[in-house]
C-alpha cells in the first residue's frame, strides 16, 4: 500500500523528494518501464507502450516519444519503479489517483487531500507516526484536521 505524507516536514531525511514529476520520469523513470508499465499506462492515459521510448496513443492513431505521457501518468509510474523515493501527488486527475491507491508500495505528498472515491487500504504518515486507514471518510477527515 502507499504511503502519504501531508507535511513535508514528516518526509524523512534519507528520503528524496520529489516535486517535478514530469522531469523526474523523463530521465530517471522512463529507461526502467517494462511490462507493469503497459498496463498503467493503457488504463490511466489509453495509449498502448510499442516499444521502450513510443506509445501509441488513443488520439489520431499516432505513435508519440513516451515523454508525452500524461503527468498524472509518469507521477503513478515513478511511484511505481521509484518505492524509496517520496513523490508530489499534486498533477495527478482521478484516473491516476484510482490507480495510485491500488499500488502495493510508494510514497507520495500532498498538503491537501486528493483521494479518489473507490479506495483501497493506504498508510497515512506525521511526526507521531503510522497509521493504516481503509476508508475514504476517515482519509479525508485525516488530511483536512489531523495534525
Amino acid at each position: 500500500m502507499i504511503t502519504i505524507f501531508k507535511d513535508k516536514n514528516d518526509i524523512p531525511k534519507d528520503m528524496e523528494y520529489v516535486e517535478l514529476n514530469d522531469i523526474y520520469f523523463n530521465q530517471n523513470t522512463a529507461r526502467k518501464l517494462d511490462d507493469r508499465a503497459k498496463k498503467v499506462i493503457e488504463i490511466i492515459d489509453g495509449a498502448k507502450l510499442i516499444g521502450k521510448y513510443k506509445i501509441y496513443s488513443k488520439f489520431n492513431d499516432v505513435v508519440l516519444d513516451i515523454d508525452k505521457l500524461s503527468s498524472g501518468c509518469k507521477t503513478v509510474l515513478n511511484v511505481l519503479y521509484n518505492p524509496d523515493k517520496v513523490f508530489c501527488l499534486k498533477e495527478c486527475g482521478n484516473n491516476a489517483l484510482e490507480v495510485l491507491y491500488t499500488l502495493d508500495a510508494g510514497n507520495v505528498y500532498s498538503d491537501y487531500a486528493l483521494i479518489p472515491l473507490e479506495m483501497a487500504a493506504v498508510c497515512v504518515q506525521t511526526s507521531v507516526g503510522k497509521k493504516e486507514i481503509c476508508d475514504y471518510e476517515e482519509l479525508k477527515e485525516w488530511w483536512c484536521y489531523e495534525k
